[in-house]
């Protein structure tokens, strides 16, 4: 499809604006207006007094068009025209595909934060309203929103100038399931690399341990994620816990969490060594309790297996317990999903986190003109508002939520918890409340500028064969944690 941006530059926002609708399509982006059977013409012209904003849309072999107008001395100029620009092809698009987003025009991956901005700065109905009547947002997402906000600021308010979060990655699982978007690996194919791998990261945690006491941090929460961390044998678990705790100071450790993932990995033993190690929440990733919808997604377990982990953990001693479901996935449908509440519930977990299926393969025309990805974004939508009221009805609320692009039916991920078991983690990390400090293939060190926004990243190489080959020049990189702590000190 051809994007036109004639007289404006707004670009980026239109592009993702066309993604959306059409999450894989190439999007040429030219200035001049085009013809055809597949364009979106956006257009600003300035006139003495106005200045008029139009969109036409060519798709399907249907054209829609919309205009609007704004004055030029309106106080915010250019981000009116913006909005009102995606408005306008924005409404092409939903009169042409028959599919209108939950989440309006609104692109943004937080949109919690931006709700918090408006309410700090006009007060909370004032956001509703900007949300509901400039960026098209639901009623129900804005009702999403103003919970989630509510939960994270307590969250973030704990936090000080000088806290941090460590994340420790461990990219290896049993299989890759196929919807899967993480640098992961199985352990068929990277077996022989885990030993090593495992003896560099406990080196990166030592030297990250002693980044952090030099600049006088204090740790907050530690999260242990991939991949599935329970990949790793009891023993090799027992090594890199026991580096954390001996080498951070743990004295203001509010959260220690580990993924254990994945069911087939988990173990008395292994949980055994996890509790030993001070962990006290840990998520158990079932995904779906479908079985034939585990089988297409290429997972090695069955539901059955996820509730014996389940209990196993609560034998444990672990009282804080997540688990994660994805709606949308390949084959499962409203009713199987619902089943898969049911089951999940039973068990009473202290927190529920449901994602959107991310879309990995390019959409094809159904014959009567549709993409599949309207079909199966309604029937996501319908399986998340669903999630919604019945884990809330549960008690468990949400406190965090974040998206993602590519996600079928442009939704949401949403972590629901009883009170005083959210993952503080979670909340951290997406509001970018505090400097993230991360070991391991594919982690991402996050500074942030004490009592600022600045964020400085180090990024740690991708892949584990690369993390093992190149280890010493990624040190010297992360060299730089000293040197941005020192640029505030002076």
């Amino acid at each position: 499809m051809i994007l036109t941006t004639v007289n404006h530059d707004f670009r980026y926002e239109l592009e993702k604006l066309c993604r959306i609708f059409l999450p894989f399509e190439k999007i040429e982006i030219i200035d001049t207006l085009a013809e055809g059977n597949a364009y979106a013409n956006t257009v600003c012209e300035r006139g003495e007094e106005k200045t008029r904003l139009y969109a036409a849309l060519s798709l399907f072999g249907k054209t829609r068009e919309y205009e609007t107008e704004i004055e030029n001395n309106s106080p915010d100029y250019t981000a009116d025209c913006e909005r009102e620009i995606a408005t306008c092809l924005y409404h092409c698009f939903c009169d042409i595909t028959g599919y209108t987003p939950p989440w309006g025009i609104l692109t943004g991956v937080r949109p919690a934060k931006l709700y918090s901005r408006l309410a700090s700065a006009n007060g909370g109905e004032d956001a509703e309203q900007y949300f509901k009547e400039k960026l098209l947002v639901s009623d129900e997402k804005i009702s999403l929103c103003r919970e989630t906000n509510a939960s994270e600021e307590k969250i973030v308010s704990l936090s000080a100038p000088e806290s941090f979060s460590l994340y420790i990655s461990i990219p290896f699982c049993p299989t890759r399931c196929s919807y899967c978007s993480f640098v992961s690996h199985s352990v068929e194919h990277a077996k022989k690399l885990i030993p090593e791998y495992v003896k560099l990261l406990c080196e990166e945690l030592k030297i990250t341990a002693g980044y952090a006491a030099r600049n006088h941090l204090r740790l907050e929460t530690i999260y242990m994620g991939g991949g599935t961390p329970t990949t790793l044998t009891a023993e090799q678990m027992d090594t890199v816990l026991s580096v954390v705790r001996e080498n951070f100071d743990l004295s203001n450790l509010r959260e220690f969490t580990v993924e254990a993932g994945r069911p087939d990995t988990i173990t008395r033993e292994k949980l055994e060594v996890i509790k030993k190690n001070g962990v006290d929440r840990i998520s158990i990733n079932p995904q779906t309790m479908n079985d034939s919808v585990l089988s297409a997604i290429g997972r090695r377990h069955t539901a059955e297996e996820t509730e014996k982990a389940f209990y196993l953990a609560r034998e444990c001693g672990f009282d804080n317990i997540n688990m994660d479901l994805i709606a949308g996935l390949p084959t499962d449908t409203e009713d199987s999903f619902s089943a898969t509440l049911d089951r999940v519930l039973a068990l009473s977990p202290e927190s529920i986190t449901v994602h959107s299926l991310a879309l990995k393969r390019a959409a094809t025309l159904s014959t009567e003109g549709e993409l599949p990805e309207k079909t199966v974004g309604d029937m996501a939508k319908n399986m998340v508002s669903a999630a919604r009221s019945r884990i809330s009805a549960a008690g468990i609320a949400p406190y965090y939520m974040y998206r993602q692009s590519k996600t079928v039916g442009n939704l949401e991920n949403v972590g629901y918890s009883l009170p005083g078991k959210e993952c503080l983690y979670n909340v951290y990390i997406m509001d970018e409340t505090h400097t993230i400090l991360a070991c391991g293939a594919s982690a991402v060190t996050k500074l942030k500028e004490p009592c600022g926004n600045f964020i400085e990243r180090i990024f740690n190489y991708k892949y584990p064969y690369e993390y093992i080959n190149r280890f010493g020049e990624l040190m010297e990189r992360k060299a730089r944690i000293d040197s941005f702590y020192e640029t505030y000190r002076k």
